[in-house]
């Protein structure tokens, strides 16, 4: 490459522009400064210096603004736009470096160092050359951007620098790259700059068809599912299906918003919705999901009914479908105005105690009634598997919540009555211990957390008000009752009964058997006489069924006898129920010698016991009968014991266990007995056996023995008193300790009986046996 002389010429500063020798092209000027440039060179000799500016802008550059190597080219024409700008026609003819800057008052220009191309090739220039053409027809087949007569055109090109140049315009480079090119004067160093720059751009080009084929990809996929699933919904359109999974699960969507659960489990539910969704409808997975969330939209998790926080009415309500049970209402009215003032009270636990057919069930729902809320019962009875009450994880086929979560789903609010009934009845064997699980339940400190294996997130029973029913508080495991708060029902009386049967049983049974109240009339001493020699039981469902078949007969009377009406008195009741079952009034006609009359208390209630001894001759022999336990057993030890102890003072022989054996017997034999309250009943019985004494017949006692003959406390005063009225006694005979007790008992039953308090058993025989002797 030689060198020519310097040159002065006009100097154009160029904007992101750049122009190679031997390149034709348009510009268009603008600038003031440019426009007298290309003036100026119009002039003269129609050269003008071509220099790009290295910040683009710049509106009046400077020495420093420009690259010192550019090109010095030739006008060929110069055409004024009507916008005052001007396009000109350029051609390169080589390249010039600027010797020196001059700024005239109206252009620039500069004094130009030229250097001039075209030496000899040899056979490198030729290797490097076919090379780098090779390298550009492989760049215009991936690039696509160039056209083939671009290549041919330069594949004609002779001469190694212009061919690079050329080469080196079409590329998409950098300014500041293409400058490097323009400032590169060894034409081999230039051929191996492009040759590695369309290297470049291929590996580019590459990776972008890479990058372009894998996003039609995904594209092309993406594409295929949404037409797919438009023609799923078509087809489920055209079945009739609501658009299938789509609109399901829109619908449940909804349902999730709307059912105000807490952020925790909304969040579960729409991430097993996300889940369902992406599931075949066919697929097992996809039922035990939609039933899953179907269960945790249908559980309430705010909806609450307001509290009826109305005392009177509470009361009123309470009185109208019960009679008696003043302890239960008392409580329950005790609850309401508590809440009625604070407003937040943690739901009561009660566990209401007693006798079948004394109301507990039917006063759980007056409960419910007088709070106005919703209730719901489930049953207890022979549950003995954990996941009834906790419910069966979802990874088993058929999985549910247990019968706590089921009971809320079906009251529908979140402070219902919840009726646990016949919690004495569940039991435990290989498959777990319901009533573990139950502890949790039923502990106020625990359950506004309670965890269901089914629904996993935590659920609040904290507002719900349980009530357990038991008809045996001694199955119930200890835990357990520590958390319930017991209200023990007994029994009722007579006379109870007799309202009971009047206002609540008979008009029931009267409804339901067709019948209106004028066809059917029962008269009071009717009721007494079917109470007292129908039914032997402490609650009243006897009673109902013999009311129901007295109902059955008048129907059938009315039907085929064409009677208007139909009363039952005291002495028409044996037709219509048949002969008494039971004797009324079970103490003695007479006073008897060696028989005693006990109070028992049972699981149904309150019952009287004869206790029966007989003497024979032989050497002392002590012999129990009537299927009795070790309880009872010891009590007639520790009797037995005590007599011959105070053998002398009773005025019974001191020999006598030498001379006679003992038999004390508690008749119904098949009936098991056990207990510990039956002590001074058998002591009585032996002295008066021993003695001769007679025991007064309207006599009836209760109370344990020591062997010093004090008299120790029993429990179910209650029970025990009902059942010795029923039997017709008058005089209770009932340990002092018992004495807080007895304001449990009825006031009717108070006052037809007369308490009498005893702490030693030489006091009970006073009271107990008659004055003379029987020979």
């Amino acid at each position: 490459m030689g060198d020519n002389n310097e040159l002065t010429v006009p100097l154009l500063p160029l904007r992101g522009l750049l122009v190679y020798p031997t390149m034709v092209l348009h510009l268009d000027v603008g600038r003031d400064k440019s426009v007298q440039a290309l003036e100026k060179a119009m002039v003269d000799d129609h050269l003008i210096f071509l220099t790009t500016q290295k910040d683009i802008s710049i509106d009046e550059p400077s020495e420093d603004d420009l690259y010192h190597m550019g090109t010095l080219t030739k006008v060929k024409q110069m055409l004024k736009l009507p916008n005052g700008t001007i396009r000109v026609l350029v051609e390169g003819l080589q390249r010039a470096e600027i010797v020196e800057f001059m700024d005239r008052e109206d252009h620039f220009a500069a004094s130009l160092k030229t250097y001039e191309e075209g030496r000899a090739k040899d056979v490198e220039d030729e290797a490097l050359m076919r090379t780098m053409l090779q390298y550009f027809e492989q760049y215009i087949k991936m690039s696509k951007k160039i056209s083939a007569e671009t290549y041919s055109s330069v594949a004609d090109i002779e001469e190694p620098g212009r061919m690079a140049d050329i080469i080196s315009s079409h590329l998409p480079l950098k300014l500041k790259e293409k400058q490097e090119i323009l400032e590169t004067l060894d034409e081999k160093e230039r051929m191996n700059r492009i040759i590695e720059i369309i290297h470049n751009e291929k590996e580019v080009l590459n990776l972008e068809k890479k990058i372009g084929q894998r996003v039609k990809r995904s594209m092309e996929r993406t594409q295929k599912e949404y037409y797919l699933r438009e023609q799923l919904k078509a087809i489920q359109k055209e079945l009739g299906d609501k658009e299938g999974k789509t609109g399901e699960v829109k619908e449940l969507t909804d349902k999730i918003e709307l059912a105000g659960m807490p952020d925790h489990v909304k969040e579960t539910a729409l991430k097993e919705l996300e889940r369902y969704e992406k599931v075949p409808s066919t697929s097992a997975e996809s039922a035990v999901i939609r039933n899953y969330i179907d269960w945790l939209v249908s559980l309430p998790w705010t909806k609450a009914t307001e509290d009826d926080l109305n005392i009177r009415k509470a009361e009123q309500i309470l009185n109208e479908e019960h009679y008696g049970l003043e302890k239960v209402k008392e409580r329950v009215l005790e609850y309401l105005a508590v809440q009625q003032l604070t407003n937040s009270l943690k739901g009561p636990i009660l566990c209401l105690a007693g006798p079948p057919g004394v109301g507990k069930t039917s006063l759980a729902k007056s409960i419910a009634k007088s709070l106005n809320r919703n209730f719901v019962r489930i049953s207890l009875g022979g549950v003995r598997d954990e996941s009834e009450i906790r419910g069966h994880r979802r990874t088993y086929v058929g999985a549910m919540p247990g019968r706590i979560i089921q009971g809320m789903k079906k009251a529908g609010t979140i402070n219902p009555v919840f009726l646990l009934d016949e919690i004495d009845k569940m039991s435990s064997d290989f498959r777990g211990d319901p009533s573990s699980a139950m502890l949790e339940v039923l502990d106020p400190e625990q359950n506004h957390n309670f965890s269901d294996h089914y629904i996993e997130e935590t659920y609040d029973l904290s507002k719900v008000m349980f009530i357990a029913t038991a008809n045996n508080l001694s199955t119930v495991p200890g835990p357990l009752l520590d958390r319930m708060e017991i209200i023990t029902i007994a029994g009722y009386t007579e006379l109870e009964k007799l309202h009971i049967a009047k206002d609540h049983l008979l008009p029931r049974q009267v409804r339901d058997h067709g019948l209106s109240k004028s066809q059917l009339q029962i008269r009071d001493d009717a009721f007494l006489q079917i109470i007292r020699h129908y039914t032997r039981e402490a609650g009243v469902r006897s009673l109902e069924r013999q009311l129901a078949s007295i109902c059955r007969k008048t129907a059938r009377i009315i039907v085929s006898e064409e009677k208007k009406r139909v009363v039952i008195n005291d002495k028409n009741v044996v037709d219509f129920l048949g002969k008494p079952k039971f004797r009324y009034g079970e103490a003695e006609m007479e006073d008897q010698i060696g028989v005693a009359t006990g109070l028992a208390y049972t699981t149904v209630g309150g019952d009287t016991l004869q206790i029966e001894v007989s003497l024979s001759a032989g050497k002392g022999k002590l012999v129990l009968t009537g299927k009795l336990g070790d309880v009872m057993k010891e009590s007639a030890q520790a009797a037995f014991s005590y007599v011959r102890s105070k053998a002398k003072e009773l005025g019974i022989d001191e020999d006598f266990h030498e001379k006679l054996d003992i038999h004390i017997h508690v008749p119904e034999g098949a009936t098991p007995k056990d207990g510990p309250s039956a002590g001074i009943t058998i002591a009585t019985a032996l002295v008066s056996a021993l003695s001769g004494r007679p025991i007064r017949r309207e006599v009836g006692m209760t109370g344990e023995i020591t062997l010093r003959g004090r008299v120790l406390p029993i429990g179910g005063l209650k029970e025990k008193t009902l059942s010795a009225h029923r039997a017709g006694l008058t005089k209770i005979i009932l340990p002092k300790d018992n004495e807080k007790d007895i304001d449990d008992i009825p006031e009717s039953v108070r006052n037809a009986l007369q308490f009498v308090l005893v702490s030693h058993v030489d006091e009970v025989l006073s009271h107990a046996l008659a004055e003379g002797v029987n020979s």
